[in-house]
């Protein structure tokens, strides 16, 4: 059985337009404490980590005085830097999860393979151009971000929606789920990485 170290990690990124910090464990409890100055990105955040159990505390002082864009988009990035990191060589997931996510007349399907190999498929159409105070379009911007810097695959699609809301909830509880499956050792995998290559 794999003798399991902490898989933590933490993230401090700075640049002219924002400045983060982000601190995870993926085998936590889902506690976590948002700052992004996004009200609706902390609740999406807030539901990532809850839903995942993975703990999450992001912090982010960012130019919201010209947009939303870089805040989201960098968030993104640190927190798929924080998840690579704490991830180490993967020894012992289970690399791949996926989960239906309904809510209410809402439903959303996510799948993702913690391959290495960053990719993203983003099907989803919003009505309209904001939730709250954040931009609908940002929400694609900060899962490629973070598919990026997670090194993983992950696809995401709305098979039907009548709520701008849920149809974001649901998509951030998707991946949350999925995550959490994909993260999580396996017993019967022990030390081994979850590819016949040997290493992802």
């Amino acid at each position: 059985m794999l003798e399991t170290a902490m898989r933590t990690a933490t993230i401090a990124r700075k640049t002219n337009e924002t400045e983060i910090n982000v601190s995870v464990n993926l085998d936590g409890s889902g506690a976590h404490a948002m700052a992004t100055g996004i009200g609706f990105l902390d609740h999406m955040l807030d539901q990532l980590s809850r839903h995942s159990l993975i703990d999450m505390d992001v912090s982010c002082k960012g130019d919201l005085h010209i947009d939303f864009h870089h805040t989201a988009e960098d968030v993104g990035i640190a927190l798929g830097q924080a998840i690579s990191k704490a991830l180490g060589d993967k020894r012992g997931i289970r690399r791949y999860g996926s989960a239906d996510l309904p809510m209410d007349g809402t439903l959303t399907r996510a799948a993702l393979d913690v391959s290495g190999r960053p990719f993203l498929v983003f099907r989803a159409e919003f009505s309209r151009d904001k939730v709250g105070e954040m931009d609908t379009e940002l929400f694609r911007e900060f899962f490629q971000a973070f598919a990026m810097n997670a090194g993983i695959t992950l696809h995401i699609e709305n098979f039907y929606t009548d709520n701008n809301h849920h149809l974001a909830e649901s998509i951030f509880k998707a991946v949350a789920r999925a995550l959490r499956v994909a993260v999580e050792i396996d017993p019967r995998v022990g030390d081994r990485v979850p590819s016949t290559k040997g290493t992802l």
